[in-house]
């Protein structure tokens, strides 16, 4: 990741540079492979978006109604689903909205900031998985003080696949801004790594998007409802997805 104060790009949390495992540093030749790396990346991905058509979007008065009552939200989807949900956060900053990801605060995870920035998302450095309580404050005041959706992928990065994990609940009851559940399919496509990561085949697949209706978590949520609600959010994605299939029928 950046090395120097003044060329983070604007990340939020810098105390992440000492809070990583890895060992390594951005050193100069790093640096200048991530900045040819990061535009053919995004380059890659453009592309690919564009051989595949979005043939329905289900639910977008969701989205409208949402963001009606705040400026900012909660997305959530299964992991294996980033592709194409992510790309149509991406496609929704005329409406107001400020799509963000947690990105990795290693050095490795630089190369992902800096595609995210290029495709005009909003970039929050931390980890899931070992800075999670910080990662959780860091959405929060995404949320709240900077009018960012912080994207929030319940199973991931890490599985296991189709859980719900409690984190996009208990940010939503801490900042009062809603879940809105997202699923995607298409019609052809390519399942890779342990959570079958759906890839769109270029130029044969269509796609469908859908949108559930934005859920609001009580401030005062005691152990077992939150157990309901995850129990409620898994089924929720589930059918959203079976919606998104519906669609390309």
């Amino acid at each position: 990741m950046s090395g120097g104060g003044d060329d983070d790009g604007g990340l939020r949390n810098t105390l992440y540079r000492t809070a990583t495992r890895s060992s390594r540093r951005m050193t100069p030749a790093r640096r200048a492979l991530y900045a040819l790396a990061a535009p053919l990346g995004v380059g890659i991905m453009r592309l690919w978006w564009r051989t595949c058509r979005v043939a329905r979007v289900a639910g977008e008065e969701h989205l409208e109604a949402a963001l009606a009552r705040a400026p900012s939200l909660i997305p959530c989807y299964w992991h294996q689903h980033q592709l194409y949900c992510g790309k149509f956060l991406l496609g929704q900053r005329a409406r107001g909205l400020s799509p963000g990801w947690l990105i990795s605060p290693s050095v490795d995870g630089e190369l992902g900031a800096m595609m995210v920035r290029r495709l005009g998302g909003a970039v929050i450095r931390g980890s899931s998985t070992h800075t999670g309580a910080r990662a959780l404050r860091d959405y929060y005041q995404a949320l709240t003080r900077d009018d960012i959706s912080p994207v929030i992928t319940p199973d991931g990065p890490r599985g296991p696949r189709f859980v719900f994990k409690p984190g996009a609940l208990l940010l939503a009851q801490m900042s009062q801004r809603p879940i809105l559940p997202m699923a995607y399919a298409a019609s052809r496509a390519w399942l890779v790594k342990w959570d079958k990561f759906v890839i769109p085949v270029p130029f044969l697949a269509r796609i469908a998007i859908a949108i559930g209706p934005p859920r609001y978590v009580p401030r005062v949520t005691d152990a077992a409802t939150l157990a309901r609600l995850q129990a409620e959010m898994e089924r929720e994605l589930h059918r959203l997805y079976g919606v998104a299939r519906e669609a390309l029928l």
